[in-house]
């Protein structure tokens, strides 16, 4: 409860709170927070005071077995005891209760640390971390609260939109929400003024992007209409589009590959704003090797390199498979209202047996239209 500065539990079954009287099910009622907006802990939750506390994460198992608090104001991270109910500090922050501008973007323990207005907090069963959003130093944080360190995951402190292998240099701009996955391998990010959900991949450190499938009708913006359907409906691409064939790769199963889209656009040419250009998997014959979620995305901007990660399936069905990485690109001239969809589709087959290789160099997919 953002606005009085207080957490409230809704009880799902009758039972009590902790330090509470017996509660029937479906009561809302006040679990910690005097109402007070101040960033001061106390053994008696009704007595801390908190400074519009935002995200929410529970770790049930010992030996935490608390609720931790994005407290935004405050720019701190608080635990509730779900034993006791004492509130307590995790980090950020300082320890003068009434200073709610003890703000900055430091990595450190405990009260060493220094973050910006955290709006999410996501725990982590199998790690025993705990993932912030640092809304407004435009990063993803994770604390281990046995030490109480803080140290940043992934974003550069500049507000923007990288997306690509490189998780040190993915960037972000205000992220909200947070989920870990139940499997604990992907972290999911609202990434608010991007209007995105990205994702890290926690075991490779990959950043991408999460496609939105629409299910039903959505609104439409000026003279542009969206058809939508419960399933992913790509691109198709036009006969003329060139199929590039590559060389094959030696790959193992589980293996993680990086492909580097490298496109030039012809001269005095720019990107439609208006329609979505993208990329796109196909697997013709081998539709095993898309197992993944992330088997398409859009492309906003091509003055950069774009990196698009693929992770060969664990469980393979055959020795030899061909992927295909389609482009649909739709630009126009800049002197003109002339506007023209063109694609690309390059080829990359595999030979995947349990090869003693670590990594393979990112693929390169290079263009011009």
């Amino acid at each position: 409860m953002a606005g009085i500065h207080q957490i409230w539990a809704l009880m799902l079954e009758s039972g009590k709170l902790p330090k509470g009287s017996d509660l029937k099910k479906g009561i809302c009622l006040r679990f910690a927070g005097s109402g007070n907006e101040e960033n001061r802990n106390n053994a008696y939750p009704h007595k801390a005071g908190f400074a519009q506390p935002s995200g929410l994460s529970v770790a049930t198992e010992d030996p935490w077995n608390c609720l931790f608090v994005a407290d935004s104001e405050s720019s701190t991270v608080r635990t509730i005891s779900l034993k006791d109910g004492s509130v307590k500090h995790l980090v950020g922050g300082e320890r003068d209760p009434m200073n709610l501008f003890a703000f900055g973007d430091v990595d450190g323990a405990g009260i060493n640390a220094k973050l910006q207005h955290p709006l999410g907090v996501a725990w982590d069963k199998k790690r025993s971390l705990l993932y912030v959003a640092d809304s407004y130093n435009h990063k993803i944080k994770f604390v281990d609260p046995k030490m109480k360190n803080c140290a940043t995951l992934a974003g550069t402190g500049e507000a923007s939109n990288v997306i690509g292998s490189n998780i040190t240099t993915s960037t972000f701009n205000e992220p909200g929400g947070l989920c870990v996955e139940d499997g604990g391998r992907f972290l999911y990010i609202a990434d608010t003024n991007n209007h995105q959900i990205k994702v890290i991949d926690l075991e490779t450190h990959i950043v991408s992007l999460l496609p939105l499938l629409h299910a039903g009708p959505v609104d439409t913006v000026d003279s542009w209409s969206i058809k939508t359907t419960g399933k992913t409906e790509l691109p198709k691409l036009p006969k003329s589009a060139p199929h590039l064939q590559l060389p094959s790769l030696s790959v193992r199963p589980g293996q993680v590959l990086q492909f580097v889209l490298m496109l030039n656009l012809p001269p005095n040419t720019k990107l439609t704003e208006e329609v979505p250009s993208s990329w796109f998997f196909t697997a013709e014959g081998n539709e095993w090797l898309l197992c993944e979620p992330h088997r398409s995305g859009t492309i906003a901007d091509i003055s950069e390199q774009f990196i698009i990660p693929f992770q060969i399936p664990t469980n393979c069905l055959s020795a030899e498979a061909l992927l295909s990485i389609n482009v649909c690109l739709y630009y126009c001239s800049k002197d003109s209202n002339t506007c023209v969809m063109k694609g690309i589709s390059f080829n990359q087959p595999f030979h995947i047996a349990n090869v003693n290789q670590k990594s393979i160099a990112p693929v390169e997919l290079t263009y011009a239209f």
